[in-house]
């Protein structure tokens, strides 16, 4: 079997029935501003999801989520400037920070007419070998000075439509050079977390590796997960059209294994600037052929009595650029599982999120490091770690992703029930 990217997740045993929220943490005088609102695209007013938000002139960005609602927190300090509103084969929008509301923006986005003639000048002809270009330059391309980034993380899972679990976090990266082969470092600083145990059934997914499933979907970073030494010599790459990506013309290579490949790999979409040569995104899925082989990379634990298997594992990264130098600034990961329990009529159907967004970082020119126990380790459980959820006001300044409607709705309820046990428990006494 090839060395492939793998996420590990243990299906286990339940132990209890719920999980306490406790955690308070005392409310921060605000010094910050934050505007809320919604990106779509003009004329069909369809929801932009994933879209980038970020205010030029700094490294302060945020992500939309999956109904194209975001929320961008500035500080005090920083009087004006201009946001960008950028989102794949879409023109991307420039709003005065001041024009800007507190709530109920309404971003609207054109989708942008790649020039074709301008893309068939000197266009390569061989898409493997714009590929290998892509990561023979990298070390030029991308940041060559180690970084510290500030970045927002999420898990949830599901059971069909239900939120059953959700994480939380801000990490802190300590990025190696993309020259480097040096593996990044991550600091947990700050995380929350509620399950519900009682719409889990008997089993509990739990997905090991937290923030690092995420950070190693940076390709460019990471290539020997799916591109590195012979591997690339078993896909088949071809030219697919064209589009933009802030405003700039970008090749699509469609990649997939070889037939004659049978052990599991990957097949997507590359997209690739065509002026510098740099990877700004990339989405590819597994393919899983072969249940059990792919149940075997995946699962790390489950019961005796339950058959587990992948039925979609996915992901997504998309890169910034500052000047002439790119780096990682979003992923996700989207995996499905299917649980069938023996001598039970109906099975179960499970779903992973995670994604990450680097809301802000910094030239690490001092080399800072972590010291051994401040690091995570690469096999956490963050649902483990993390806190009880607290107060709406627990991120603070800290740049997030803003949650769904679904996701929402959970904490509002959790807080609804953290305020009513603090009311009983003032009563008690």
């Amino acid at each position: 079997m090839k060395k492939i990217y793998h996420i590990s997740v243990a299906f286990v045993a339940l132990l209890t029935t719920m999980t306490t929220f406790g955690f308070q943490e005392v409310e921060s005088p605000k010094d910050f501003k934050q505007y809320k609102g919604k990106i779509v695209e003009k004329n069909t007013n369809k929801e932009l999801v994933f879209a980038t938000i970020a205010l030029e002139g700094t490294n302060i960005s945020t992500i939309s989520n999956t109904e194209g609602e975001f929320l961008l927190k500035v500080p005090l300090t920083i009087k004006g400037g201009v946001v960008s509103f950028s989102f794949l084969g879409h023109t991307t929008k420039k709003i005065p920070l001041e024009q800007l509301n507190k709530k109920n923006n309404k971003i609207e986005l054109e989708v942008s007419i790649t020039q074709l003639e301008e893309v068939n000048i000197n266009a390569p002809k061989d898409a493997e070998a714009l590929v290998r270009e892509v990561f023979n330059k990298r070390g030029e391309n991308y940041l060559n000075d180690p970084t510290l980034m500030t970045a927002f993380y999420r898990e949830t899972i599901k059971k069909r439509r239900r939120n059953v679990s959700l994480s939380e976090a801000v990490v802190n990266i300590y990025k190696s050079s993309y020259a480097s082969s040096k593996r990044d470092a991550v600091k947990l600083y700050k995380a929350r977390k509620s399950t519900d145990y009682s719409k889990l059934d008997t089993v509990a997914l739990k997905l090991q590796g937290g923030p690092f499933n995420t950070l190693y979907v940076d390709i460019m970073k990471y290539p020997e997960f799916i591109f590195a030494g012979g591997l690339i010599d078993e896909y088949d790459f071809s030219f697919n059209s064209s589009t933009m990506v802030n405003d700039r013309l970008v090749y699509i290579i469609d990649f997939k294994q070889l037939e004659s490949i049978l052990d599991p790999l990957y097949q997507g979409k590359l997209y690739i600037d065509v002026e510098n040569r740099t990877l700004t995104s990339a989405v590819y899925k597994l393919n899983i052929t072969n249940r059990e082989l792919a149940s075997r990379l995946f699962v790390r634990k489950k019961p005796s009595n339950v058959s587990v298997w992948p039925t979609e594992v996915a992901y997504r990264v998309d890169y910034r650029n500052q000047g002439d130098k790119w780096y990682y600034g979003y992923s996700n990961v989207l995996m499905e599982f299917k649980v069938d329990w023996k001598k039970k009529l109906f099975n179960s159907i499970y779903s992973m999120t995670a994604e990450m967004a680097v809301t802000d970082w910094k030239r690490n020119l001092n080399e800072e490091s972590l010291k051994a126990k401040e690091k995570i380790k690469k096999t956490i459980i963050l649902s483990d770690e993390a806190v009880g959820f607290s107060d709406p006001d627990f991120w603070g300044e800290y740049n997030i992703i803003e949650p769904e409607k679904s996701i929402e709705s959970a904490i509002k309820k959790i807080q609804r029930q953290l305020k009513r046990s603090s009311r009983n428990n003032g009563a008690a006494r």
